[in-house]
C-alpha cells in the first residue's frame, strides 16, 4: 500500500487534535473531491515499518485525542491487509485514542455485505474502528458548513454504539 501523507497535528478530520493517514488509491473517482490526486494506487510513498512508527510515536501525546485514516480510500480492497496492520497497533498500543475512518463505501450496502460474505479482513477492520464517515463526496450535495465531512449524503457513524 502506498500513502499520500501523514499529518501530526490534524484538527479537520475528527474531534481534537489528531494524527490522521492519507492513503493512497481510491475506485471512486468522486467529482469535486479534494484529494484526486490520491486515486492512484502508486501515489505517494510505500507505506513500510518506518511510516507504522512514525504514526505511533506521532499519536503518544496526551493531547493528541485520536486516530484518522482516509484517502484515497482505506478499505478499497488493495488497502484492506495494510489498513488492518495499521489499525491492529494503534488500537494495542493506544487503547485510550479512538479511530475514525473515511470511506466511500456505505456501511448497509457494502460493508455489511463484505462481512456477510464472510471477509474477515473487513470485518476486523470495523472491530477497530469507532467512528466511520460513509458514502461517496457527492458534488451536488456539498456543504462546507458540515462537521468532519463534506457532503450531505455522507454520515458519521459511532460505530461502537450500533
Amino acid at each position: 500500500m502506498n500513502y499520500a501523507a501523514i499529518k501530526k497535528t490534524d484538527v479537520a478530520n475528527g474531534p481534537g487534535v489528531r494524527v490522521s493517514l492519507f492513503v493512497s488509491g481510491c475506485p471512486h473517482h468522486c467529482p469535486g473531491c479534494f484529494n484526486a490526486e490520491t486515486w492512484d494506487f502508486a501515489y505517494g510513498e510505500e507505506f513500510t515499518e518506518a511510516a507504522l512508527t512514525e504514526i505511533l510515536q506521532a499519536l503518544a501525546p496526551e493531547y493528541i485525542r485520536g486516530f484518522s485514516l482516509l484517502g484515497g480510500e482505506p478499505l478499497a480492497p488493495e488497502n484492506r491487509e495494510t489498513v488492518l496492520k495499521i489499525l491492529e497497533a494503534v488500537a494495542e498500543m493506544y487503547p485510550q485514542k479512538d479511530i475514525w475512518c473515511y470511506t466511500g463505501y456505505v456501511y448497509e450496502q457494502d460493508i455489511q455485505a463484505w462481512i456477510a460474505q464472510g471477509d474477515e479482513t473487513v470485518r476486523k477492520i470495523m472491530e477497530h474502528i469507532h467512528v466511520l464517515v460513509d458514502g461517496p463526496f457527492i458534488l451536488a450535495q456539498r456543504n462546507l458548513k458540515l462537521p468532519f465531512r463534506g457532503s450531505e449524503n455522507q454520515r458519521i457513524l459511532n460505530l461502537k454504539e450500533m
